[in-house]
């Protein structure tokens, strides 16, 4: 029996557990099903036992499988904090970055900043996923994720990048035909363009004006999308009224094309880079979300404020 392991078997094993399949293991490595099920039957030999219950649909971990998983985990961590003290003494950060955001900040927020952070610093690799749900970023895997919105669970260590809150808006046309809404009670009455967003209960928007307390208000309508970029698309087009973050609204208020309604009321959506515990010291998330506080400072949008811990 070959008893030598190799990191790259742990990494496919961790892999294979937080995709539950093989293909999506493959998929997210950047290698075929085939040769996945191949390495992984190799630390099984390795390891003389059964690591996965498979079926038809997904792949389980066995008893075994379990805690195998737990210690891949330890040594993975372990090897991934040493290459990062390595990288602090040298002050050259380098490696893979695995982050997280939603759709429309991450594409067209993140995403540039992420470009100018390569430039910066070229050792590092950086995988940027969007999704149009809150992360796991414990669970799946991720380093950082860059998120819209207060609720941050108190297992993660968070660092505020920028101040931001979300605003009501409709297109001058839509507010002619319709009427303007003068209180909340009347959003009722009104065609609103409902988002299905990570850290947002569907169709209830949450508003406060100054320091009253938070309203929460039914909003119905005959559009509604789990993408920002589109509810803002067809709030132009005199759609409706929606509600939409500050920073990706503001260009169209400038130019005329929405209007801000009943601007007393806002929500809360600050920007923060989440981390898990364990990634407290590494160097890599450092060099990144220090990165992202200057480049939203220099971006024309809400001057940030001093950087807060949780």
């Amino acid at each position: 029996m070959n008893n030598r392991i190799e990191n790259d078997d742990l990494r496919v094993l961790v892999a294979v557990v937080r995709a539950s399949s093989f293909a999506g293991a493959a998929q997210a490595l950047g290698m075929s099903p085939a040769y996945v099920s191949k390495r992984v039957g190799i630390l099984e030999e390795a390891l003389g036992v059964r690591l996965f219950h498979r079926t038809t649909r997904r792949v389980v971990l066995s008893e075994d499988g379990e805690q195998v998983y737990a210690r891949a985990l330890t040594i993975l961590e372990s090897l991934a904090s040493l290459f990062d003290d390595v990288a602090e003494r040298k002050g050259v950060p380098r490696g893979l970055l695995r982050v997280s955001s939603s759709f429309g900040f991450g594409r067209n927020v993140v995403a540039p900043a992420i470009a100018g952070l390569l430039k910066a610093h070229p050792a590092l690799e950086v995988r940027l996923e969007v999704f149009d749900r809150l992360v796991d970023i414990v669970s799946e895997g991720f380093d950082l994720d860059i998120r819209v919105g207060d609720d941050i669970a108190p297992h993660l260590i968070a660092r505020r990048l920028m101040d931001n809150h979300r605003i009501l808006c409709a297109a001058p046309a839509y507010l002619k035909r319709r009427g303007t809404p003068r209180t909340l009670q009347e959003l009722a009455g009104h065609d609103c363009l409902a988002i299905k967003e990570r850290d947002m209960p569907f169709g209830v928007w949450r508003l406060r004006s100054g320091a009253q307390e938070e309203i929460a208000v039914k909003v119905t309508g005959p559009l509604s999308s789990n993408h920002g970029e589109i509810a803002l698309q067809w709030a132009v087009a005199g759609a409706g009224i929606v509600l939409r973050s500050r920073w990706d609204a503001q260009p169209l208020l400038d130019r005329g094309e929405l209007v801000q309604v009943l601007p007393e009321y806002t929500q809360a959506a600050n920007v923060w880079a989440v981390y898990p515990q364990r990634l407290a010291g590494s160097a890599k998330v450092r060099v990144c979300v220090d990165f992202l506080e200057r480049h939203l400072a220099c971006d024309n949008r809400p001057s940030p404020t001093k950087p807060a811990r949780r």
